[in-house]
């Protein structure tokens, strides 16, 4: 039986089973052989990381004063909420997208959170 054959009856006897966060982690993180990339929750307050994972949600705060776009992207293991400042829109974000993300990560209201960080999106295969 092949690596590709065995990891799709994982994957299947998972969502059987009602384990939904373990196959969505498998493919999530099946992609890091490509981009080195550090789950979310191994990233530490003020280090800097590469995360990558996919949008659950996006937001555009549109206030004159703190325009905003912020995402919340999960890689199977944590989620991280990417800010970008002074943006009212960004292209390619959209819930849904997997992207790479890398910057500085911080807190805000107990949750990791990255500001204006350099994105790549991900093509899908």
């Amino acid at each position: 039986m092949s690596a590709t054959a065995s990891g799709y009856w994982r994957r299947l006897m998972g969502k059987l089973a009602g384990d939904e966060a373990e196959p969505e982690m498998d493919d999530l993180s099946s992609g890091e052989k490509q981009v080195p990339a550090t789950p979310a929750r191994d990233c530490a307050f003020g280090a800097a990381a590469t995360v990558r994972g996919k949008l659950r949600s996006v937001e555009v705060c549109p206030n004159d004063s703190a325009a905003s776009v912020q995402a919340e992207l999960y890689d199977g293991t944590d989620g991280v909420t990417l800010v970008w400042l002074g943006r009212r829109r960004i292209a390619g974000i959209e819930p849904g997208r997997t992207i790479t993300a890398t910057g500085r990560m911080a807190v805000r209201d107990g949750r990791k959170v990255m500001y204006n960080p350099y994105y790549e999106l991900q093509t899908t295969p």
